[in-house]
């Protein structure tokens, strides 16, 4: 898959594609039917299947605007589930050929919809239909919606496709909001019911304080980012040794996401320890799943109390892993 921060110089093999556009946060079951409907019209006309989102996403730019410098990374108030790393190997994954990442700035918040859609969708990448969600609304202020897409389209020679609320079961509808809120109150098992796959936190490994390898159970130390920050505790993971846009290696675990309340950490860390691994981590890209929740933070009277609880936690977390597929 190609990835693309401009809608400018289209190869010409990427032209006439079919189109799902949306800001696809997480890729979840929703995102992948839609994405699955633009699939099969791109392949019965032989066109290429692109996917439009933003970088940042449109949310993100609107609270950097309202704020004056924002939460520090990994605060209550970051909401992403996927970074742009991420959400791309998801949607190559797919079967996507080419990822428009468009960089959503003051000037992509102005746009009109018509200006959007004759100097992006129409001129810029020359679009043969385009795949939405029913709610779909995009230009300045949210001005644009289905009929507006759908009219321009009759009119500039692209079809339009309205894509229905896809539901978990009953009338539960699967949505970026509902997984955070999964994810915020411990329940990553209903997250990845949502997801189809279950959530990861994905960053570069970074030097600690090196105290879990002197407590005989090294970990590797990660900070979200201006990613969302799941509910403070323990869970056993699986975790990705990502070398590009591969797995190198997968390794099951245990990790404990937070603060560590007996050494007062300022900024929310996920330490991870690996099952059955003996390497240098450093500097290294990691893919942590969150399979299960084990228990909350937790303060301890003494380090003899905490080693044993880590102790504790890894063999939950193997008896975990070990009916999980």
């Amino acid at each position: 898959m190609r990835i693309f921060r401009h809608y400018a110089d289209v190869p010409p093999a990427l032209r006439g594609a079919v189109v799902a556009i949306g800001n696809f946060d997480g890729v979840h079951r929703g995102h992948r039917a839609l994405i699955a409907e633009a699939k099969m019209q791109a392949e019965a006309r032989r066109s290429p299947l692109a996917v439009l989102s933003f970088e940042p996403h449109p949310q993100e730019f609107f609270k950097q605007l309202r704020s004056d410098g924002g939460q520090a990374p990994g605060g209550s108030d970051c909401f992403r589930l996927t970074p742009l790393r991420a959400k791309a190997r998801l949607l190559a994954d797919l079967g996507v050929d080419a990822l428009f990442a468009l960089n959503f700035d003051a000037d992509m918040a102005r746009r009109t919809p018509q200006d959007f859609v004759l100097n992006v969708l129409v001129e810029g990448l020359g679009i043969s239909g385009a795949v939405v969600g029913h709610d779909f609304e995009f230009g300045q202020k949210r001005a644009g919606n289905l009929a507006t897409l759908s009219y321009m389209g009759e009119m500039e020679g692209f079809t339009v496709t309205a894509f229905d609320t896809v539901t978990a079961s009953g009338d539960e509808k699967i949505s970026s909001t509902l997984i955070r809120k999964q994810l915020r109150e411990a329940r990553p098992e209903e997250a990845a019911r949502l997801l189809g796959h279950p959530w990861a936190v994905e960053a570069r490994v970074e030097h600690g304080d090196a105290r879990g390898r002197t407590m005989g159970f090294p970990t590797a130390n990660m900070h979200l980012g201006h990613c969302l920050a799941p509910a403070f505790g323990v869970y056993a993971v699986r975790v990705n040794i990502l070398e590009g846009d591969r797995t190198a290696a997968r390794h099951d675990g245990a990790a404990n996401f937070g603060i560590r309340p007996m050494y007062q950490v300022n900024v929310p860390l996920l330490e991870t320890h690996l099952f059955d691994f003996d390497g240098d981590l450093y500097g290294k890209y990691l893919s942590v799943e969150l399979i299960q929740y084990i228990r909350p933070e937790a303060k301890f009277s003494g380090l003899d109390a905490l080693i044993a609880q880590i102790g504790a936690d890894a063999a939950k977390a193997r008896e975990i892993l070990a009916k999980t597929a």
